[in-house]
């Protein structure tokens, strides 16, 4: 592929000034439409050593408003990032709906210089690929224009590039000694060019080769990409608009395969129980074990993620305050996940949850999830039946993230039955300190009882992964679900901490 480029293409003064005289106000003006439109933009520029990357963006934010974007310079991985999965630090870094965010060199980083560097183990390779294009597929199947650009220059070029670098004291700290080492090999560097470009040219996010030998021909041509494309998106984004309108977001309940008509919930036996005797000998065993694991984990630097789901009332927060109470806190955070706020539904679903992911050594919990996309979300139709469908794989692929990271995810769903809700219910009524516990709509949720099983259904099964397990607990019984969640997760740490 970039063997066959013609590195010789020149524009002149005048024929640059004409080109960009019409491209720069347009740039302006299409950046104003979607920020009225609330498209977000990424814009990844790639590249080799003294390819021209600051200049371009420079070049590029010259026609655009200073308060619509923002610039990241893409270096090494601090020791904060380090001790979380790599897409990590991009997932937190992604604009807002009508923003911009530029990426002097980007989350390809990882398959370059890192792999360069043998930072990367030959067997992450695959996985690292898989969450770049997964990543790329999520938040352009969202919405997210993304616009990706490979400055190209040769040897030659970049040689001459660096000498006139390192001769200026001025400027000579921008050519490090990985640099020259790149320089030195630059065959072998350019082959995983090769590679990325090839593993990466998707459909829905497409590399732009620019031939950036001449500075005035790469600026132009970079500008030319930039608003073709984003003036394509605009009509795209206005064609589904119109189309929403004309179809109205219709909930969906029925399950495109058969094997999903046999209810997983329906199997549970929800007469387990334990006395209460039973009950205090294990939990206090087994709150110990936990108070010595959380330890391990620290020590270990091993992340846990846990996800709480259920009916109303299902046990929830008994079941995590047990779990939690001889841990330290400064180790562990609940995070309680309530309808999303204005910045959080300016950004993708997920966002908001891989902000709060924990760093290596600590443990987040999930009071309710992202789990939501399938279930509240797809019955009440807050999202359309396209974006429900496409999330069982977007939520697979970033617990994959998660688990290839090494993290421990289990996730719970606390099943009760109908007549035990309506219990829990009445007797929270009559309580004065748990009134605050139910409203007006986990009543009205219960006449959707059939239709949110059928949803939870499709979900465990779809969802439920070797890696990242869903539990079916037998709630009940309080102390049953309670002991059942906390060995569930003893055992699974126990497992994981034998192969660290």
């Amino acid at each position: 592929m970039l063997e066959k480029l013609d590195l010789t293409k020149k524009m002149d003064k005048a024929e640059y000034k004409k080109k960009m005289e019409k491209l720069e106000p347009k740039l302006g003006k299409l950046q104003r439409e979607c920020r009225e439109q609330k498209i977000p933009v990424m814009i990844a520029f790639e590249g080799y050593g003294a390819s021209g990357k600051g200049v371009q963006i420079g070049e590029l934010i010259k026609a655009l408003d200073p308060r619509g974007f923002e610039v990241y310079a893409v270096k090494n991985e601090t020791e904060e990032e380090k001790m979380y999965p790599f897409m990590w630090r991009f997932w937190t870094k992604l604009p807002a709906n009508g923003r911009i965010a530029i990426y002097d060199s980007s989350w390809y980083r990882r398959v370059l210089a890192d792999r360069f560097d043998k930072k990367v183990r030959k067997g992450e390779l695959g996985d690292t690929y898989r969450s770049i294009c997964s990543f790329e597929e999520q938040l352009t199947s969202s919405g997210m224009v993304m616009i990706k650009i490979f400055l190209a220059i040769d040897k030659k070029e970049q040689k001459k590039r660096f000498d006139k670098l390192l001769a200026s004291e001025e400027t000579a700290w921008r050519v490090s000694r990985d640099d020259l080492k790149r320089h030195k090999n630059f065959e072998k560097y350019e082959k995983l060019h090769e590679e990325m470009l090839t593993r990466t040219d998707t459909d829905y996010a497409p590399w732009n080769i620019v031939e950036a030998v001449d500075r005035r021909f790469a600026t132009a041509k970079v500008f030319a990409i930039v608003v073709r494309i984003l003036e394509e998106k605009l009509k795209e984004a206005k064609r589904q608009k119109k189309a929403a309108k004309e179809a109205k977001k219709q909930p969906d309940f029925c399950l495109p395969n058969e094997r999903l008509k046999e209810s997983i919930l329906g199997k549970t036996d929800l007469g387990l129980s334990y006395t209460k005797e039973e009950y205090k000998k294990k939990l206090g065993r087994l709150q110990k074990k936990m108070e010595k694991l959380h330890g391990e984990l620290y020590r270990r630097r091993i992340p846990v993620v846990l996800g709480f789901e259920g009916w109303d009332a299902g046990g929830k927060g008994g079941a995590i305050k047990r779990l939690t109470e001889r841990m330290d806190p400064r180790g562990y955070v609940v995070h309680p996940t309530a309808s999303p706020n204005d910045i959080e539904r300016a950004h993708h679903y997920l966002w908001r949850f891989w902000t709060d992911m924990p760093k290596a050594g600590h443990v987040t919990i999930f009071d309710r999830t992202w789990y939501g996309r399938v279930m509240v979300e797809r019955i009440e139709g807050f999202c359309t039946k396209q974006e429900w469908q496409r999330a069982y794989k977007e939520m697979n692929d970033m617990e994959k993230d998660l688990t290839d990271s090494g993290a421990v995810v289990l996730k719970f769903w606390m099943q009760i039955d109908k007549d035990e809700q309506a219990r829990r219910f009445k007797a929270r009524q009559e309580n004065p300190e748990k009134q605050w516990k139910i409203t007006d709509e986990d009543w009205r949720n219960r006449e959707k009882w059939d239709q949110y099983e059928e949803a939870v259904d499709e979900m465990l099964i779809r969802t439920s992964t070797p890696n990242a397990p869903w539990i079916v607990v037998e709630g009940n019984d309080k102390y049953y679900a309670r002991i059942k969640v906390l060995e569930t997760v003893v055992k699974a740490i126990e497992e994981r901490l034998k192969k660290a």
